[in-house]
């Protein structure tokens, strides 16, 4: 089975930002603190209100928006670690920096799925 963009998904991503509290902990233009030739395109954090040791990580873009518009599955061969990380509010440009910004070294790939509303078939109450 291919990717399944379901509607659903979508809306409870959405439910979960607006009832989270997002703490920006990288601001726009923050070097990390590993590797001095990453900067942070956009604002990043994290939902302090999350109940699992691993926080929910988010790219906050410039838009004024609230909806969960994708996100970016990231595989970490040093870590050796899969994350899945929320953008929120942020345009085209914005995303490919962030997919820039994700990609530049040998050790970590990324992808982005971007939102869709269809609803499979097995979801609609007939």
């Amino acid at each position: 089975m291919e990717f399944e963009n379901n509607g659903y998904f979508w809306q409870k991503l959405d439910t979960l930002y607006l009832s989270s509290n997002l703490v920006i902990d990288k601001p726009k233009g923050t070097v990390h603190k590993r590797f001095g030739s990453l900067i942070y395109p956009v604002n990043y954090g994290y939902f302090r209100d999350s109940t699992d040791e691993e926080h929910i990580r988010v790219f906050r873009g410039s838009l004024d928006s609230s909806a969960v518009e994708a996100l970016v599955v990231c595989v970490d061969i040093l870590k050796k670690d899969i994350e899945v990380k929320l953008l929120v509010g942020c345009t085209d440009e914005e995303e490919l920096s962030i997919l820039e910004f994700l990609n530049q070294t040998d050790f970590q790939k990324s992808v982005i799925l971007r939102r869709g509303n269809d609803l499979p078939d097995w979801a609609v109450n007939n």
